[in-house]
């Protein structure tokens, strides 16, 4: 009897071993599993609304002051703010594209550390593309689907497209830094449209920050920042 116990006893520990191995595996070649399959079903749960005008309708004042805009970019910057303004934390804000790494991601408003758990988030306290200052993106590596983890690879160059109900901008990569997470001067305004993308260095630390700036390098207006003849 004590035999069989001991037996049972070991295959646990031996199975509970194989599977802290395995996970230790994957999230080194990939990402942590337990909460990828968190960030799955959460991704499923993120408020959608104010990615369309057709979810979240332009009100009747919104559209009188469009009409007496007649520039693009000035018909993009209002519809930005607005978007700013009425967006809530948590709630999906625009989508995310980064071709060199193969990722697409709804970004969510906000970056606590439940809003980063549905995906990468917006700083609140920086524009949104379309206002011609600096836009924050900060995203996991390794835990809840880690849209981030390879931020290390894009190069100069490279593109990020970020799609808003009101236009879809194409970013240019400048270059990269590591800094401490205490310096927020990696968000401040430069006097053009630019988009900095932050996450955790290095992988499975918090100790530093891997910063990736890139300046906005074109804008096609959807929707109604779209200017009509009459």
């Amino acid at each position: 009897m004590i035999r069989r116990i001991v037996r049972d006893v070991s295959s646990v520990l031996i199975l509970s071993g194989l599977l802290l191995v395995l996970d230790a595996g994957v999230t080194l070649v990939w990402q942590e599993p337990v909460t990828a399959a968190i960030g799955l079903i959460l991704r499923t749960q993120v408020s959608q609304r104010y990615l369309s005008y057709r979810t979240a309708p332009l009100t009747a004042s919104n559209r009188v002051a469009l009409d007496s805009i007649h520039a693009t970019d000035q018909r993009i910057a209002y519809l930005a703010r607005r978007e700013l303004a009425q967006v809530p934390n948590g709630a999906a804000v625009g989508q995310l594209r980064i071709p060199r790494l193969g990722n697409t991601y709804n970004v969510v408003q906000g970056t606590s550390e439940s809003d980063l758990e549905e995906g990468p988030g917006h700083y609140p306290q920086t524009a949104l593309p379309g206002m011609g200052q600096t836009v924050g993106i900060a995203g996991h590596r390794t835990t809840y689907l880690a849209p981030f983890r390879f931020l290390n690879e894009l190069r100069h160059g490279d593109r990020i497209l970020i799609t808003m109900p009101y236009g879809r901008f194409t970013y240019v990569v400048q270059y990269s830094r590591i800094v401490l997470p205490t310096d927020i001067s990696v968000i401040d305004n430069v006097g053009y449209e630019r988009l900095v993308l932050s996450a955790c260095n290095p992988i499975y630390s918090a100790a530093q920050r891997i910063i990736v700036f890139a300046r906005l390098s074109s804008v096609t207006p959807l929707g109604p920042a779209r200017v009509t003849s009459t």
